[in-house]
């Protein structure tokens, strides 16, 4: 039996229910937003919907059904938990641009009121790119280095806790880089080129730091095989961001050179 089975089997359903109630949340509350929303505005993008979708349920998975459990007797499938919940479910739902479509549904005044908030120096700082890349990157490589990782799946409120963490970081890291919904005080490509750089080379690095090095109580071939995951998981997903970045980059370019045609597309 694994180090962590005995918690497994006795862990809380409640606890996963209670993690994953928000996403089944937010994820009704965005649909009926879209359905207000455009019987005032034009249509919203079916796209972002379907990001919305599946990003929230990317999440849910992660705490509720097979996967869940597993998660906390498998290493590899806790990893797969984490590309999930900390990496793909953030990057979706930030594509769905959830805060765009809250200022078109909100009442004028409470849509300048979240404006206002969205402005404040605390919300600018923890988007920081070199913030959020400390809060996600420098979370994991404390998760995983320290005694972290076997704690939380024997205390249930480090476990909500660093869960909840993991998916928050993972938007923050997000936002920080890839601008979709609006972005008060915006940085410059070339900083957030260069630091999303370094953020991706730490993750790669604590991936094979797990491979040579499994955290404690886990068996090494698991650690191996989770660390895979990580390394060529996460690769997929940061192709994905990097992309993404360097078409915005790509279309600020183009329209400063040709502001004409710039705004004669749009």
């Amino acid at each position: 039996m694994h180090a962590h089975e005995a918690h497994a089997q006795n862990f809380p359903i409640m606890v996963q229910l209670l993690l994953a109630l928000p996403f089944f949340i937010a994820l009704i509350l965005y649909i009926l937003a879209v359905i207000i929303s455009n019987q005032h505005k034009k249509q919203w993008p079916h796209f972002r919907t379907i990001c919305w979708i599946v990003g929230n349920v990317c999440a849910l998975i992660t705490f509720v059904g097979p996967l869940a459990s597993l998660s906390h007797i498998h290493f590899d499938a806790h990893m797969i938990g984490h590309l999930l919940l900390g990496m793909l479910a953030p990057l979706l739902i930030v594509l769905a641009a959830p805060i765009t479509l809250l200022l078109r549904t909100l009442p004028v005044n409470n849509a300048r009121t979240l404006s206002r908030i969205l402005k404040k120096p605390y919300v600018c700082f923890i988007r920081h790119p070199i913030i959020a890349s400390i809060l996600n990157v420098g979370g994991l490589w404390l998760l995983y280095t320290t005694s972290l990782f076997n704690l939380m799946h024997e205390h249930i409120l480090l476990y909500v806790f660093i869960h909840l963490h993991i998916f928050l970081a993972g938007y923050l890291f997000t936002i920080a880089f890839i601008y979709i919904d609006p972005a008060p005080h915006p940085y410059s490509y070339v900083f957030r080129s260069l630091t999303l750089v370094i953020a991706l080379a730490a993750h790669a690095i604590l991936a094979k730091f797990i491979f040579a090095n499994p955290p404690h109580h886990v068996p090494t071939s698991e650690a191996e095989l989770g660390a895979k995951i990580m390394y060529y998981g996460g690769d997929a997903i940061e192709i994905l961001l990097v992309y993404i970045l360097f078409y915005q980059w790509f279309k600020s370019t183009r329209n400063a050179i040709h502001p004409k045609a710039a705004t004669s597309s749009r």
